[in-house]
């Protein structure tokens, strides 16, 4: 077997996956330890001993990966993912590139190209962006309008939160996420005591609909995510009965005296 072969096996092998997952679990915790001034100013040698190990393992992971798979290595988009958060790591962080010290965190990021269940719920996340885009803009159509109707009923009332198109999308945004919207209907009713039906009518659709949907969309692109998975495994369930099947037939059809 070749030595290309074989560092293969290795870095796509379950054991070496799980030291890496270890590694980044152990180097999220670090980094948030960093960020605690007393155990910062006690054990901050320490803590850099650990990220520069880590890094320097990220990298040797890397580069193992790249020799063993060469430019297929750049077909996954994960692998690219990996491969610009480790480039992005190895930054000088001093000077104008400070900023790159805060990013070391995107490190822990790391454990959702490792894990197949998280990618496969980031795939769907991707996947369900056309749904989302076109709810996301039926939702702000909603809101003009909304808002265009709130300006009319309310403005006559002097709240603040109604006095301009930019004020009263504000305030119906903050509705549609549930914050806050019995103390607004309440203070518009001690002057308009029917508030409350643009209130209800507004919620029922902004809320309770249009958020639901946002749910729909993501659940079934996760779905169709893993239905793949799902056919995969029934193929070769399938294939493993035919297999057995055939053995079984072949005993049926063998003479007893060639069983002996």
């Amino acid at each position: 077997m070749a030595l290309r072969d074989r560092v293969r096996d290795v870095v796509d092998g379950r054991r070496f996956q799980r030291m890496v997952i270890a590694v980044i679990v152990v180097n999220a915790i670090t980094l948030g330890c960093e960020t605690s001034t007393t155990l910062a100013s006690s054990y901050g040698e320490v803590f850099d001993a650990l990220d520069g190990a880590a890094l320097g393992l990220f990298v040797l992971e890397l580069a193992a990966r790249l020799y063993a798979h060469g430019p297929r290595f750049f077909r996954d988009p994960w692998n690219c993912f990996d491969f610009v958060v480790v480039g992005v790591a190895l930054l000088p962080a001093a000077g104008p590139l400070s900023v790159v010290r805060a990013l070391r965190v995107l490190r822990a990021l790391r454990l959702v190209a490792m894990v197949p269940s998280m990618r496969r719920v980031v795939t769907a996340l991707v996947r369900s962006i056309p749904g989302l885009l076109s709810l996301s803009g039926l939702l702000l159509l909603m809101l003009y309008v909304g808002s265009v109707v709130a300006i009319n009923l309310f403005r006559a009332s002097g709240d603040p939160r109604f006095g301009d198109l930019g004020a009263t999308v504000l305030t119906l945004f903050q509705i549609t996420t549930g914050d806050g919207w019995s103390d607004v209907m309440r203070d518009l009713m001690a002057t308009q005591p029917f508030a409350w039906i643009f209130f209800l009518v507004y919620l029922l659709v902004g809320t309770f609909t249009m958020l639901n949907l946002f749910i729909a969309v993501v659940c079934s692109a996760m779905e169709s995510e893993s239905a793949p998975v799902r056919g995969d495994a029934d193929d070769r369930l399938a294939e493993e009965i035919r297999a057995l099947r055939e053995e079984v037939r072949a005993l049926r059809l063998e003479p007893v005296g060639d069983r002996g």
